[in-house]
C-alpha cells in the first residue's frame, strides 16, 4: 500500500488555492479541439468538495441563460490551468444542494465581510 500512496503523491497538485463551499471561483480549463488548444473559464459557486487523495473533486454551479449548469472538476487533473477565488461565501453547510431549487436573488450567497 505504501507504494500506491507514493505514486499518488507524485501526481497530486499543490498549486491550487484554498477554497470552501459557498466561495465563487473561476476555473480556467485547457480545452483541446483538434490541434488547437484554448483556455475556457467556468465561473460559479462551489457546491461541494469531496476530499481524498487523487480522487478528490469539487463541484461548481453557475447559471447560464437561465439554466443551472453544474460541473465536477477533479482537483489533480492537468486540464485545469488555474483556479481563482473571486469571493468568499458566508454559508453554514458543507453541501449546498439546496441552491438547485432556488432562482434569482434567492440563489445568491452572501459574501463574507472583513470582520466575519
Amino acid at each position: 500500500m505504501d507504494i500506491i500512496r507514493k505514486i499518488e503523491r507524485e501526481h497530486m497538485r499543490v498549486d491550487l488555492p484554498k477554497f470552501r463551499p459557498g466561495d465563487t471561483v473561476k476555473v480556467h480549463l485547457r480545452i483541446i479541439e483538434g490541434e488547437k488548444e484554448r483556455i475556457q473559464v467556468f465561473q460559479g459557486a462551489v457546491l461541494r468538495i469531496k476530499r481524498g487523495t487523487t480522487t478528490s473533486t469539487f463541484t461548481v454551479r453557475k447559471t447560464s441563460d437561465g439554466v443551472g449548469v453544474e460541473r465536477i472538476f477533479p482537483f489533480h487533473t492537468p486540464a485545469i490551468e488555474r483556479v481563482e477565488v473571486v469571493s468568499e461565501g458566508k454559508v453554514r453547510r458543507s453541501r449546498l444542494y439546496y441552491l438547485r431549487g432556488l432562482k434569482g436573488k434567492a440563489a445568491k450567497i452572501k459574501t463574507k465581510n472583513q470582520w466575519d
